[in-house]
């Protein structure tokens, strides 16, 4: 099936960086993302500059293939975000902000995704000082170990789990899936998930302060991992976490000075284009 995207859609930049972990490039130019129990194909078929244009897609769930249509209506916009127009988004730095500026430049295409919450819990946990290929082998063995297979018939793919499929999950289980001292900490908040200690779907719609001290109530949550889930999972997109890339232009090209709150509740996308700079240019910085 073909559809049309009209905003800025880039699929190589969001599957660089660094807010989901198991997308993966199929193909030349074709990408394949999972979120919950659906898996989307998407090839670029003619596009412009910032990535809108048309695309192939196809999309699976346990059952099997899927109408294309249906599953995008319901499933995918909303994953992709495109009610937003980051497009108008960018419009709105000001010329004097000229790192911004530039780093926009440097990410059109990016969209902040409206992920699973269990998932991104789980996953920014294991991100703690790990390397992104890191954090995708652990993510990938969790998958294989707890999640629920299915094949699309162009490959075999694990699901994430969810809390309830963790549920028995051993430290010596976990270790083997290279997550070091995290271990305790994805104990814990399985079994705050689990017990309903901490209700991960009560907090659709919560405010973004009572989110992020909700999630802090897990061990090994602190305030990088939470904006993290918050800004990825509940797109509560005034959160902009700060981790060392950020920290390093914070103090380089901002004097020290975060600029993020200045952008109130788009904090949390000038984040991800400042995050992808740095990324992609790690020798300035």
């Amino acid at each position: 099936m073909i559809i049309n995207i009209e905003d800025d859609l880039d699929l190589k930049k969001i599957a660089d960086s660094g807010q989901a972990f198991r997308i993966a490039e199929i193909s030349d130019g074709e990408y394949r993302f999972v979120t919950g129990d659906q898996v989307l194909y998407i090839n670029p078929v003619k596009l412009q500059k910032n990535g809108a244009g048309s695309y192939e897609i196809s999309c699976f769930d346990e059952s099997g293939e899927i109408p294309a249509k249906e599953a995008f209506e319901k499933v995918w916009k909303n994953y992709f975000d495109l009610g937003t127009s980051y497009k108008k988004i960018r419009s709105l730095v000001p010329e004097k902000d000229i790192f911004l500026s530039k780093s926009c430049e440097n990410g059109v295409g990016l969209r902040i995704l409206r992920q699973d919450p269990f998932e991104m819990l789980i996953t920014f946990i294991i991100s703690q000082r790990k390397a992104i290929p890191a954090i995708k082998e652990s993510v990938r063995l969790i998958c294989e170990k707890y999640g629920k297979s299915l094949d699309t018939g162009k490959e075999k793919i694990y699901l994430f789990p969810s809390a309830k499929d963790m549920e028995g999950a051993t430290e010596e289980e976990l270790k083997s899936c290279k997550l070091g001292y995290r271990v305790p900490y994805i104990l814990d908040a399985v079994e705050k998930v689990l017990s309903g200690e901490i209700d991960l779907n009560s907090l659709y719609g919560a405010s973004y302060e009572e989110t992020f001290e909700k999630l802090k109530e897990i061990k090994g949550v602190g305030d990088k991992v939470s904006n993290c889930i918050c800004l990825f999972a509940y797109a509560l997109t005034e959160a902009a976490p700060v981790d060392t890339w950020i920290s390093k232009v914070i103090e380089k090209e901002y004097d020290g000075v975060n600029p993020f709150p200045s952008y109130g509740k788009y904090a949390g996308i000038m984040q991800q284009y400042i995050f992808y700079y740095a990324l992609t240019h790690k020798d300035k910085f």
